[in-house]
Order: C-alpha cells, then sequence, then structure tokens
C-alpha cells in the first residue's frame, strides 16, 4: 500500500464513530424552535404518508438525544385505527421484541435506559419507525452502534416498510455499509420522503 492509499484510505468504524459524534452533537444543538419546526414537518410528511394507507401496527422509539418526536403523528394514527407498539430490549445482543403503546401505556426502561412500555408483548408491525443519527445516499442508517434494529430485522418473519426518521443535517454521502447493514426503504426528513428501490 502506497502512502497515498493509506492516506486516502477509510477504517468504516472510525468514520461512523465520529459521524456519530458529530451529528449527535449537531441535532442537539439545534435551536429549539428549529428543532420544533422541523419535527412538525417531519410528522406532516410521514402523516400524509401512511394515512394514505390502510391501518395496520406501527412501532416507533420514543426521542432520546433530541430525536424527532413521533408521538403526535402515532396518537393520528391510533384515532385512524392503527395499533402502536415500541421495539424492546429484552436481552442484550439479540433481536428485539415488540410490546404495545398507547398514549397512558404503563413505561419502563430498558437496558439502555431509554423508555419502552411495561404493557404485553404484540405482534410485529407492518411499518418500523427507525430513529436515524446519519443516512447515506443509498438509503443506509447509521443509528447508535447497537446493531440492534439490523439484528431484529433479519429475524422477523415478514419484512416490514422501513421508514427512517431523523433530520436533513443527517445526510451523508456514504455510510460504508457493512454486509450486515440492511437499507431502508424510506426516508423521512423535514423536506420530504425519500424513497430507495432494493433488488
Amino acid at each position: 500500500m502506497t502512502e497515498k492509499t493509506r492516506q486516502t484510505a477509510v477504517d468504516p468504524d472510525a468514520l461512523r464513530a465520529r459521524l456519530r459524534r458529530e451529528m449527535i452533537a449537531a441535532r442537539m444543538a439545534m435551536p429549539a424552535a428549529a428543532h420544533r419546526a422541523a419535527s412538525v414537518a417531519v410528522c406532516h410528511h410521514l402523516g400524509e404518508f401512511l394515512l394514505a394507507r390502510p391501518a395496520g401496527m406501527i412501532a416507533f422509539c420514543l426521542p432520546i438525544r433530541a430525536e424527532v418526536d413521533c408521538r403526535p403523528l402515532i396518537e393520528r394514527l391510533l384515532a385512524a385505527g392503527w395499533q402502536a407498539a415500541m421495539p424492546v430490549v429484552r436481552a442484550l445482543n439479540a433481536p428485539m421484541e415488540f410490546f404495545a403503546w398507547w398514549p397512558q401505556a404503563p413505561m419502563s426502561v430498558d437496558p439502555y435506559g431509554i423508555p419502552v412500555p411495561a404493557t404485553h408483548r404484540t405482534r410485529e408491525p407492518e411499518v418500523l419507525l427507525l430513529p436515524l443519527v446519519a443516512f447515506d445516499a443509498a438509503g443506509y442508517r447509521l443509528g447508535y452502534g447497537g446493531g440492534y434494529f439490523d439484528r431484529t430485522l433479519a429475524a422477523m418473519r415478514a419484512h416490514p416498510l422501513t421508514i427512517g426518521v431523523g433530520f436533513d443535517l443527517g445526510a451523508v454521502d456514504d455510510l460504508q455499509p457493512q454486509p450486515h447493514d440492511i437499507p431502508l426503504d424510506l426516508i423521512v426528513t423535514e423536506s420530504g420522503i425519500r424513497s430507495f428501490k432494493h433488488p
């Protein structure tokens, strides 16, 4: 390997670690009014898309680290006949399970301190909203590094419609996906919906 090649070669793990730090910091630094407006726009785009579909089961996560808060959207969907669930970590390094959620559902925390329902296990969702730290032009997602969503999707009996939910500031050209990474079907940000075709 030449010196030039060594200088230009990118370690995917180092790239992702750096992007994770930078993107989370940028998201948390968004002014409150801008964050609120962008979140409302994301939920508006999602609502227009999902309310045009037959009601089904949708899974989502409560926001952490200044993520988009999807609860107003989920409550609209519930009023339209949908059911809702959240993915729950029951065992470390294992696929997540889905537990029912509604606005007054009792809550607990998972091993990572993330709020999750203290309810009952439910069926797998037809639609899965995945929070984004970053995303690339091919529909790949950068999360927090635990691999839980990829592990869960690989274990599900039927592939749900996967929708990444985040902000435009998380867009990058290439996340250098690894063999286990699963691209998303759609990504929704404040500027609209991106759709991806996969073989």
